[in-house]
């Protein structure tokens, strides 16, 4: 939701500003008598063109009022005018909390109120990201802390001491062909440079609104990693963090992977216990975002001889299916009302043509998220798209998804398929409005540093709310239970998975059987004379 602020007339970048706190709206509360912390709960949220909502919240009882909505390559004709209801009842049934009190039923502009803060506060924002190999020399170490992480590959739980040679064994086999991917968009990822640009303006966009504030980035899986931003942070005696996500749609994968860690971080620092902070787990939904990717399609779609033809295709990174209907990941309706957004916004500029979306970058056996990508582009060629132009929904920066998966590889699939034109809207980078409502996000978010509120229900809202970094794991994995593997890495049977796996296993075996045959003078190998003594 938007929070007021102003600040005063005298105020300047270069003076400390006096601020007046207004006092936080009320809260929910968890039920439990051993939870001892005002809990943000995850809230249902019906979407129609009108911008209408729910309003029948129950006590105790989850809302139900959402059925499930679904994308399919089918979607041709241009939006239609019905209410859309985005999400699933798997989801839902796994959420059913206690209601204390809400907010007040009006959104405020920005600039209504005044929060100051006082001389010894300083702000910083912390901007976390997936990181990238900035090198063809990284790209093994960084697949390396991405297998690592047991949020990637599980282990069973007897296995897990097998977790980083794993780890080693998969990023040494994988690295030759993602060194040809890297190869291919100038020898590494561009993310840490352009993320790196989005923090600088983003703190120069603060500073412009009478906030000043040091902006950090921390990488989940390649430097600057989030244990040196964190470092950094409290050398400079940050007092007040909002921690900020730069994924849009908030999946457990990604800003959840990044939580736990950040989690783990807190634990166990007096000063970090002690910082009051808050994060902002998606944004999908705001208005700046949603119009700087509006802008970025309609001008695109200039390009085109015949704009009216060509179809809009959202491509978002995809999830397991399992996040979804297993562990209630919100992604897929966060996902979903992302697009009827954006879609609404591009109707009032009479732009309605016809779209879809999918899902690509799926890895492993197990069932992602539909339609994948790679098949929807082969259906629409054979329904006779001749016209596409490809979105990269859930991307913020351009990288190896999006500069060698859509602008190589699906561009070829599409050329293949009989699409004969192709366009791709770029990532926003640092587009300026974009960046603009970013800066508003963190400063609406600072009356919550350190206090809980629920958002709005009269406005558009995520479905995961902003909260703490407590708060949003208790409501999205409040039982610390493991999150199901992208890649199932156990299972017993005549299955794809356990002969895939099974295979690995004999393999590893064998690599160890050799290591020790080799390292061992009485082995069976040296007593045979298969190995010479000179390997003694």
């Amino acid at each position: 939701m938007k929070f007021p602020i102003t600040t005063p007339a005298t105020s300047s970048p270069s003076t400390s500003s006096s601020y007046t706190l207004n006092p936080p709206p009320p809260c929910l509360t968890h039920a439990s008598p051993n939870f001892k912390r005002p809990m943000l709960l995850p809230k249902t949220i019906c979407a129609s063109q009108k911008k209408s909502f729910c309003s029948g919240v129950h006590v105790e009882a989850s809302v139900n009022c959402n059925p499930v909505k679904n994308y399919t390559t089918a979607s041709f004709s241009p939006r239609q005018s019905e209410a859309k209801f985005l999400v699933s009842n798997q989801s839902l049934n796994k959420h059913s909390f206690s209601v204390g009190a809400l907010v007040t039923p009006k959104a405020q502009d920005v600039s209504d109120t005044s929060i100051t803060l006082t001389g010894d506060d300083k702000i910083g924002v912390l901007l976390l990201n997936l990181g990238g190999p900035e090198t063809l020399e990284d790209v093994q170490p960084f697949l390396f802390n991405l297998f690592a992480d047991p949020d990637i590959i599980r282990l069973p739980r007897i296995f897990s001491f097998l977790q980083k040679p794993l780890a080693q064994f998969v990023s040494v086999l994988r690295a030759p062909k993602s060194r040809e991917g890297y190869a291919s968009i100038g020898g590494g990822s561009p993310l840490r440079r352009i993320t790196d640009a989005q923090a600088e303006e983003l703190k120069k966009s603060l500073l412009e609104k009478n906030v000043p504030a040091e902006v950090y980035v921390g990488m989940r899986y390649w430097h600057p990693f989030t244990e040196e931003a964190i470092e950094q942070i409290k050398k400079d005696g940050i007092t007040k963090l909002v921690v900020l996500p730069l994924y849009p749609q908030f999946s457990i994968s990604t800003s959840g992977s990044s939580l736990r860690l950040l989690e783990s971080i807190f634990r166990d620092d007096e000063y970090l216990v002690n910082m009051q902070h808050t994060v902002l787990p998606s944004w999908y939904q705001r208005e700046g975002y949603i119009k700087a990717m509006s802008n970025l399609i309609e001008k695109e779609l200039k390009s085109f001889d015949y704009p009216k033809e060509v179809m809009i295709f959202f491509s978002a990174h995809g999830v397991p299916l399992a996040y979804v209907e297993e562990a209630g990941d919100p992604y897929k309706a966060e996902m979903e009302e992302c697009v009827d957004l954006i879609m609404e916004e591009l109707e009032t500029r009479k732009i309605s043509n016809a779209f879809t979306l999918a899902y690509q970058s799926r890895v492993g056996p197990v069932e992602w998220l539909k339609p994948y990508t790679d098949e929807t582009i082969v259906e629409l060629g054979k329904k006779g798209v001749k016209s596409l132009l490809a979105v990269p929904i859930s991307f913020v920066s351009e990288h190896i998804e999006t500069l060698e998966e859509i602008d190589v590889e699906y561009k070829e699939l599409a050329l293949e398929s009989g699409i004969e034109k192709w366009g791709r809207v770029p990532a926003l980078g640092c587009e300026p409005s974009f960046i603009s409502d970013l800066a508003d996000a963190v400063i609406e978010s600072l009356p919550y540093v350190g206090a809980m509120a629920v958002s709005n229900l009269q406005a558009r809202q995520p479905l995961v709310p902003l909260g703490s970094v407590e708060e949003l794991l208790a409501a999205y994995d409040s039982q610390h239970r493991e999150l199901p593997s992208p890649v199932i890495v156990w299972e017993w049977g005549l299955t794809k998975s356990a002969e895939t796996w099974n295979g690995r296993v004999a393999m590893l075996a064998v690599l160890l059987l050799l290591f020790f045959e080799v390292t061992t003078p009485d082995s069976v190998f040296h007593q045979l004379g298969i190995l010479s003594p000179a390997l003694r």
